[in-house]
């Protein structure tokens, strides 16, 4: 008899349990539904999906899925860094990578740069075949050699250089342009780098034609040692030749511009404009209070910081740019044209 009341009073345990179950189920089914079996979010928060946020919106493409759920990318939303606000994917790439509601500006490949800014199907890259050499043999007991530390980065960018040259237009006008890509070894600046850069120059001042740099760089390049801090030099001196031969320099400062970068081409141009909110500066804020011992002011090494302070010409959103630099293009057409027109006027006189 006892045996019997134990196994009724076990059976009647379990169904008690399956019922709180499925009692928790219809709790959580009605908490998750506005009755047309749509996920709503709960106390204004955003709602759990059943796929992954990518945090920075690098565009890379996944095409991993959940099970069950074949149909929904991966990559669907982006997740801004700075609000933490969801972002429709397509939403994002249409927007330029700027983030709707804080206007926090995502950083760019340069091959997405130089889309952006020139005239579609109009760029013709110059010396891409330019490759790092290893000068130094550069070893480190916590990373692999740098000469194969390069070769995985070729791999994993598609680039073979962190420096990204060419000439094409905007909006009809010739433009040299030399774009940093942050993704290869931080945009930092070695001896090809530099090489490249000053061959884009030379032949800009050859034809005439304005060149546009646009910065992302961590500075100069440590694996190539002196190598790379001469570049510092050997770009400015480039630069002034161009000046000498009365071509414009317009520096475009993106997030982030610092050390040998920020202290050499990029901050010596005929007009110097930066994106909102990109970190420019030489040493990074910790180092400069450890330094210094004093406390930095707020937005210190910010372009609006900058821009305050007389360093910059101007802070100018991605959806503008085009327009701003074709602008400049534009001026400096008009300049060049009444030049030659007074420059002939004078010769005509002298001759009469």
């Amino acid at each position: 008899m006892d045996k019997i009341f134990k196994r009724a009073t076990k059976g009647a345990e379990e169904q008690d349990l399956d019922k709180d179950k499925e009692s928790k189920k219809e709790s959580i089914s009605s908490d998750a539904s506005d009755g047309s079996g749509k996920k709503q979010p709960a106390d204004g928060h955003a709602p759990k999906f059943g796929w992954s946020v990518k945090p920075q919106g690098d565009g890379k493409s996944s095409k991993k899925t959940q099970p069950g759920n074949k149909d929904i990318p991966d990559d669907l939303w982006v997740k801004c860094t700075h609000c933490k606000e969801l972002i429709y994917s397509k939403e994002f790439e249409n927007n330029k990578k700027v983030c709707h509601k804080c206007g926090h500006h995502f950083r760019l490949s340069a091959r997405e740069r130089i889309a952006l800014l020139l005239d579609e199907s109009t760029f013709e890259e110059l010396n891409a075949s330019l490759v790092t050499g290893d000068p130094l043999s550069f070893k480190s007991p916590t990373e692999l050699p740098y000469a194969e530390k390069v070769v995985e980065t070729r791999r994993k960018t598609g680039l073979n250089e962190a420096m990204v040259t060419g000439i094409g237009t905007l909006e009809g006008l010739s433009l040299a342009i030399a774009v940093a890509d942050f993704s290869f070894q931080g945009g930092s600046m070695g001896a090809v780098f530099g090489e490249k850069l000053v061959r884009l120059v030379e032949e800009a001042a050859r034809r005439h034609i304005p060149v546009l740099t646009v910065s992302a760089s961590g500075g100069a390049r440590m694996h190539e040692g002196i190598f790379s801090l001469m570049q510092m030099a050997k770009t400015t001196a480039a630069f002034a030749l161009l000046g000498e031969a009365g071509v414009p320099h317009f520096s475009l400062l993106t997030d982030p511009c610092t050390g040998g970068v920020s202290a050499s081409y990029a901050s010596v141009a005929d007009i110097i404009i930066a994106e909102p909110g990109a970190l420019i500066g030489f040493a990074g804020p910790r180092v400069i209070e450890s330094t210094t011992k004093q406390k930095l002011p707020p937005g210190f090494q910010t372009a609006e910081f900058l821009l305050e302070h007389g360093m910059l010409d101007q802070v100018v959103a991605r959806k503008d740019l085009r327009a701003t630099l074709a602008g400049l293009l534009q001026f400096y057409k008009l300049a060049s044209t009444n030049a030659t027109s007074n420059l002939e006027r004078e010769v005509v006189g002298y001759a009469g």
